[in-house]
């Protein structure tokens, strides 16, 4: 049993090392995060900005085929969707 304890004594001091040294760098990564947070802004802005886009095209193709257009004037609506 004491050899045990004897054993532990040593551990538990690399233990606390190690958490210490764990704790410092989780500091440096929460202020690095806080420090560049402008890459996870431009992605998200960007995703907005096509999600807004691809709404707007869905619900442009809804009116088109809940219309009851010719089909000439669908062919027109079509064409001016792609010229967009």
């Amino acid at each position: 049993m004491e050899g045990i304890i004897a054993l532990l004594i040593p551990f538990g001091a690399f233990a606390v090392a190690g958490f210490a040294i764990w704790t410092g760098h989780q500091r440096k990564m929460i202020k690095m995060r806080g420090a560049f947070p402008t890459t996870h802004d431009d992605d998200a802005e960007r995703m907005r900005e096509e999600l807004k886009y691809l709404k707007e095209r869905v619900a442009v193709l809804e009116q088109i085929t809940t219309d009851g257009h010719s089909s000439k004037q669908l062919e027109n609506e079509i064409e001016k969707l792609r010229d967009r």
